[in-house]
């Protein structure tokens, strides 16, 4: 059983459901990172996305934008990326870690040189926004030969014909993109969130964690009551962007606000 299906069965037999912070590898700076990423684990966060800094993230808005630009001048990549998580990985081996980006990087990389340094990093999951199921199984193949799970989104009008295809293709879980448009965007209509999840769950054996759009502790609580997994980014990223002086005090505020989004979704 992979890292990934282990929690989220850990989770559903405690009948808690997945706290999943997102955060750019490298923004502000590369040394704030894997601290954060520790605070976030105390914090209350069950599984962690780290965003691979690209030039052209056209599925995110412009605050993460922002943050892989920030990255990115620090020279960020796919490779420094790996390097954090294995930082991370010498003092917490237990935190389910997926990578998320696109393809570009990892065609650049070279699938199995990829496959194989995430093996070396202990990645548990891998979301590549931009890569179609239809088009991935070589990269795909590659990830679950070495225990890696390929995670894949859905969206508002994915169709049960599709969301059947990603619970064959997926593992791990699968990302409910609540709102159309880009991360950060518009505010949840959580009646049509919920109405999708039920479509959705007839549909797949997958735990579902759904992300875009949720900003606050009371919005985590009405996610967690619908979804398996409450994922976050945006606001996160933007409390980094408002500290950029002070570190110490993003950090801060991001543990204040997952410490109460733990509360609010285990109450």
């Amino acid at each position: 059983m992979s890292r990934l299906a282990a929690k989220f069965e850990e989770l559903s037999k405690a009948g808690r459901k997945a706290l999943i912070p997102f955060i750019t590898a490298g923004d502000p700076h590369p040394d704030f990172t894997v601290p954060m990423m520790h605070a976030m684990v105390k914090a209350g966060a069950d599984v962690i996305e780290l965003g691979v800094p690209f030039s052209d993230p056209m599925a995110d808005g412009p605050v993460i934008q922002r943050a892989s630009e920030r990255a990115l001048e620090h020279k960020m990549s796919l490779r420094k990326t790996l390097a954090l998580a294995k930082e991370f990985r010498k003092t917490d081996t237990t935190t389910p870690l997926v990578l998320m980006g696109y393809l570009n990087p990892i065609e650049a990389m070279g699938y199995e040189n990829f496959a194989n340094a995430a093996q070396e990093a202990q990645i548990d999951g891998v979301l590549t926004v931009d890569l179609p199921p239809e088009e991935g199984e070589e990269c795909m193949g590659l990830l679950k030969a070495r225990s890696i799970d390929p995670i894949f989104l859905l969206a508002p009008n994915s169709s049960e014909e599709r969301v059947r295809k990603m619970d064959k293709l997926g593992s791990g879980y699968l990302y409910y993109v609540s709102l159309k448009g880009v991360t950060g965007a518009g505010h949840l209509n959580t009646s049509d969130v919920e109405n999708k999840l039920k479509q959705i769950r007839a549909n797949t054996r997958l735990p579902v964690g759904i992300g875009f759009g949720v900003k606050d502790a009371e919005t985590a609580r009405i996610v967690a009551n619908i979804g398996d997994g409450v994922v976050i980014g945006s606001t996160l990223i933007s409390k980094i962007e408002a500290n950029l002086h002070d570190p110490e005090r993003a950090k801060q505020e991001i543990v204040e606000l997952l410490s109460a989004m733990r509360q609010a979704m285990d109450s």
